[in-house]
C-alpha cells in the first residue's frame, strides 16, 4: 500500500455492480469495465480517499496573526481530484496543503471555465464540530459546473470528501476548548486542458480548501449604495445563480468605488425598473409592512429569472420564518424596486433590512444610498431589528450545537 493510504472497503478495490474492476495506480482510477468497447469512465467516488499527512504540519495561529496577512491561511491539508473525459475522475487524495502547476495555455486562465462553493465549519457549545446543510452545498456546486461546462459528480461523494476532510483538520484547527469558532471550506472546481480554443473542457481538477475567514458582525450595521446606472451584475437567463468567478470579478471596480466614497457594499438594482437583488454577494431581504393588506412581510428577490444565486443562508431563514412564525410574518419572493423600498421609508412601513450569506450571516443595513439620497433603517442596539436578531439567534443555534436539528451535520472525529 502507497505510503500514508487509507485500507478501501471490498466494495472499492473488487466489483463494483457492473461486472468489472477499478485501480488505484499513483492515484488514478484506471476503468477495465467497458460498454461497447469503450471504457466507462469512473465516477467521483470518496471510498478511494487516499491520505498523505503533512510532514511538516504547522502551528495553529492565534486570530491576530491569521488577520495580519493578506494571504488566506489554510489548515495543513487540502483534498484534490482530478479529471478526464476518458478516464473520469481518478482516485482523490488529502494531502499537504500547497501549490499545484498549471499549464500557461490550461482552460481556466482563458476561458473562465471555474466554479466554487463557500461553507463553514463550526466548533459546537457542545464540543462537536458541525457542517450546516452541506448537502445544499454540494448540490448547488453541481448546478454552477453544468453551467459553465464542467464535469458532473455525485454530491453525496462530494460531501463525504468535505466531511474527511473536516475530520482530518477540524481537531487541530478548531480546538474543543475554543467554542464558537469556525473555519471556511472552500471546494472549487476547474478547467485545466491546456489549449487554447473555446470548448468545453476535457480535464479538470476539484480541490478543497479549508482556512481562516474573518467574523462580519461588528456592530452599527451595512451601508451601502445602490450600484451605478450603467452597470449590471447579472441578468435574466445569465449566470448570476451560479457560485462562478465571472460572476464576481467585473463588480470588483464598482465595489471598490462605494468603499471609496464610505460605503461598504453595492446593492444591485437590475433593470430601468431598478429592482433589487443582491447585497454585494450576498441576499438581501426587507422587512415591511405590506401597504394593501397591512401585514408584514420578508420580501426578497425570487429565483425563476436566474438573476441572484440561492443562497444556503437565505432559503433556511425563509424556510424557518415560514415554520415558525406562522401568521405573524408573509414571506413574499418577488421583484420589488428601490423606489418601493424608499416608499415604504417615506411612510413609515420599512422595518428592517438586512444582507444574508455565508460571509455577512445575517447583518442588518443602516444606509442605502440611492441617487443622492440616503435612505436609513432603525437597527436597535446597532445589531439589528426583531427579525435579523431572531434569525441570527435560531440560525446560530442549529449551527452551534444550541437545538439539535438535522440542518446541523455533526463530524466525527477521534476523541
Amino acid at each position: 500500500m502507497a505510503p500514508g493510504a487509507i485500507s478501501l472497503p471490498p466494495s472499492a478495490n473488487g466489483t463494483d455492480g457492473t461486472n468489472g474492476t477499478k485501480e488505484i495506480i499513483n492515484g488514478t482510477n484506471l476503468p477495465t469495465k467497458t460498454q461497447n468497447g469503450l471504457p466507462i469512465p469512473a465516477g467521483l467516488d470518496a471510498s478511494k480517499l487516499i491520505i498523505t499527512k503533512s510532514p511538516s504540519p504547522r502551528a495553529v495561529p492565534d486570530a491576530a496573526s491569521a488577520f495580519a496577512t493578506e494571504d488566506t491561511i489554510c489548515t495543513d491539508h487540502m483534498i484534490t481530484c482530478a479529471w478526464d473525459r476518458t478516464r473520469g475522475w481518478s482516485a482523490p487524495e488529502l494531502k499537504p496543503f500547497g501549490p499545484f502547476s498549471l499549464m500557461p495555455t490550461a482552460s481556466v486562465l482563458h476561458y473562465a471555465t471555474e466554479c466554487f462553493e463557500g461553507l463553514k465549519v463550526y466548533r459546537g457549545f457542545d464540543g462537536r464540530l458541525r457542517l450546516f446543510r452541506p448537502d445544499c452545498n454540494t448540490r448547488r456546486f453541481l448546478r454552477s459546473a453544468a453551467r459553465v461546462s464542467l464535469p458532473a459528480f455525485d454530491p453525496d461523494e462530494l460531501e463525504k470528501l468535505l466531511v474527511a476532510l473536516v475530520a482530518f483538520d477540524g481537531p487541530k484547527w478548531l480546538p474543543r476548548d475554543e467554542p464558537g469558532a469556525f473555519l471556511y471550506l472552500r471546494p472549487a472546481l476547474i478547467g485545466t486542458q491546456s489549449t487554447l480554443g473555446v470548448c468545453t473542457p476535457t480535464k479538470a481538477l476539484l480541490f478543497v480548501t479549508l482556512s481562516y475567514m474573518k467574523k462580519m458582525d461588528s456592530p452599527g450595521g451595512l451601508k451601502l449604495c445602490t450600484s451605478p446606472e450603467d452597470t449590471v451584475r447579472a441578468w435574466a437567463g445569465g449566470f448570476g445563480h451560479a457560485k462562478l468567478g465571472a460572476n464576481y470579478g467585473p463588480s470588483l471596480v464598482a465595489a471598490q468605488a462605494a468603499r471609496d466614497k464610505g460605503y461598504d457594499q453595492i446593492l444591485w438594482l437590475y433593470g430601468p425598473e431598478g429592482y433589487c437583488t443582491e447585497a454585494g454577494a450576498s441576499n438581501f431581504m426587507v422587512v415591511w409592512t405590506d401597504k394593501e393588506s397591512g401585514k408584514t412581510q420578508i420580501v426578497t428577490a425570487p429565483l425563476d429569472d436566474s438573476i441572484i444565486l440561492d443562497g444556503i443562508t437565505r432559503r433556511s431563514l425563509l424556510q424557518l420564518a415560514r415554520d415558525r412564525l406562522g401568521d405573524e410574518v408573509e414571506v413574499v419572493e418577488k421583484k420589488y424596486t428601490m423606489n418601493e423600498v424608499i416608499e415604504a421609508q417615506r411612510e413609515g412601513r420599512l422595518r428592517e433590512t438586512f444582507a444574508v450569506g455565508t460571509a455577512y450571516f445575517v447583518t442588518p443595513v443602516s444606509v442605502v444610498h440611492h441617487r443622492g439620497i440616503d435612505i436609513h433603517i432603525d437597527i436597535g442596539d446597532g445589531y439589528g431589528g426583531k427579525y435579523a436578531l431572531l434569525f441570527t439567534q435560531w440560525l446560530k443555534d442549529i449551527m452551534y450545537g444550541g437545538e439539535d436539528h438535522p440542518w446541523g451535520l455533526v463530524v466525527p472525529e477521534e476523541a
